[in-house]
């Protein structure tokens, strides 16, 4: 079997790292992230959130008194079809398009991404995952980021995911990765979640395993493997 690894480094962004929406640690995970960057990976992704102004998930763009963030939550209904629904947290207005916030941290090494995603535009739905919007029945093409079609056209076999947050995008993200037929894993030191506790952090690693994404260490054969690369 060939092997074609990408890394995705997801909403490395100032609203996830010091702004209205900070991870608890977030910041700290750039030296690991840019190490993974040095790497031979054969594609290289940064992801935004890249909120309208009006989105759903914003807690203001909701009625009181269910609309206050981190603890309200709100039922989504599928544009394309009325009787799929998602229920999702709301949250503070976050990566807006224009705005300081949205931009990736500087101590991103940026210039060995070869491709920025943006996600979350459409204000009609919740998108913490990178590849699509989460309704199946059907896709909500409008929401769609177009990643799942990069990687298959770059040919990537196994998909490495860091960034923020582990409880949400991170964990999202490396789901549809994996059902999209990649091998996918989550390099530990490479994120941080909302909750560290075990209704975030450790609820995502059961989630992750049953979804068949393997959870690996920086300094594990997973990544002996991408460096390997270097060799050949």
């Amino acid at each position: 079997m060939s092997f074609r690894p990408a890394l995705i480094v997801v909403d490395f962004q100032e609203d996830f790292c010091s702004g209205s929406l900070a991870v608890p640690e977030g910041r700290t995970i750039a030296p690991i992230v840019n190490l993974l960057l040095n790497l031979p990976f054969s594609l290289k992704i940064a992801t935004k959130d890249f909120h309208p102004q009006d989105h759903i998930s914003f807690a203001t763009n909701h009625p009181v008194p269910n609309n206050v963030p981190f603890t309200s939550f709100e039922t989504i209904k599928n544009p394309n079809n009325p009787n799929e629904t998602f229920v999702t947290r709301l949250w503070p207005v976050h990566c807006v398009q224009g705005t300081p916030g949205v931009e990736l941290i500087p101590e991103f090494d940026l210039k060995n991404v070869d491709k920025i995603i943006e996600k979350g535009m459409d204000s009609r739905v919740e998108m913490y995952s990178a590849f699509e919007a989460p309704f199946r029945d059907p896709i909500v093409k409008e929401a769609s980021s177009g990643l799942g079609q990069l990687l298959r056209e770059s040919g990537i076999t196994d998909c490495f995911v860091v960034g923020l947050a582990m409880d949400y995008c991170v964990k999202s993200t490396a789901i549809d990765a994996q059902n999209e037929g990649f091998r996918t894993y989550v390099v530990r030191e490479g994120t941080k979640a909302v909750d560290p506790g075990p209704e975030g952090w450790g609820k995502t690693e059961k989630e992750l395993k049953e979804a068949g994404v393997q959870l690996v260490n920086v300094d594990g054969a997973e990544i002996d493997k991408v460096k390997a690369l270097a060799q050949m």
